[in-house]
């Protein structure tokens, strides 16, 4: 069966290289694909919005035949939570973590700057310069090179996060009532010291999503920091399912 891997902000597909060098049984049968507006531009037309890249993911899985291992992080969590929730039919498993939709989340501070129409504009051009960008990613354990590409160095990815973030301030409250009624196999993976979702969200998200809990020795960027572990459950998780 298929794995799709979908990253978050401010990450590409790269995100998932060192996980995926350690997922050796999968081989070609596991995609990491880079949502639209991150690492490149958007289409023309595509709306940045939380529902159109749903919409976007589940094109994908359509034409991987269905039966998918689905997997995501950050943004990309809330992401296949979603997914999850009205698409069971074309997945086999779900595992995300290091974001949660939970209605009693509230978004971190520099969220809600982006939420807010003229302060978030201006935080992009005045304070979220490239310098800034790079060493607060690698302080908080992404890989110097992956800091260097994150998007938020870009005019497109900066329009792209503000689209997204503002269309999802009452993400909680529109999204977890169907996740709540999730059947399917799943895990949620956590680091344990997130400075952005404190582990008791990931704990929360396992038990709405009645999966097991994994919480790993890292921060934030688990995929980055812990790829063999991040794979070694994964397998795990991917054999139970079936």
């Amino acid at each position: 069966m298929p794995a799709f891997l979908v990253h978050g902000n401010p990450d590409s597909a790269r995100l998932w290289d060192g996980v995926i060098d350690h997922l050796e049984p999968y081989g070609d049968e596991v995609v990491a694909a880079d949502l639209p507006g991150f690492a490149n531009p958007a289409p023309e037309g595509f709306p940045c919005t939380k529902e159109a890249y749903v919409d976007w993911i589940v094109e994908q899985l359509e034409g991987l035949g269905g039966g998918v291992d689905l997997v995501g992080h950050d943004w990309g969590s809330l992401l296949v939570q979603r997914v999850a929730s009205v698409r069971p039919d074309l997945l086999s498993s779900v595992a995300c973590g290091g974001a949660a939709v939970d209605v009693d989340y509230p978004w971190h501070p520099l969220a809600q700057v982006w939420q807010t129409p003229g302060e978030g504009e201006k935080y992009m051009e005045e304070e979220l310069t490239a310098e800034f960008g790079i060493e607060h990613l690698v302080e908080n354990g992404v890989p110097r090179e992956d800091a260097e590409r994150n998007i938020w160095l870009n005019p497109h990815g900066k329009d792209t996060i503000l689209k997204l973030y503002r269309s999802a301030i009452d993400i909680g409250a529109e999204w977890q009532p169907d996740l709540e009624r999730l059947e399917l196999p799943a895990m949620v993976i956590w680091g344990r010291t997130d400075p952005y979702v404190p582990l008791e969200f990931g704990e929360r998200l396992a038990a709405r999503m009645k999966g097991e809990l994994v919480v790993l020795e890292c921060g934030h960027w688990w995929p980055f920091e812990r790829p063999a572990e991040t794979a070694e459950a994964l397998l795990r998780h991917w054999k139970a399912a079936g």
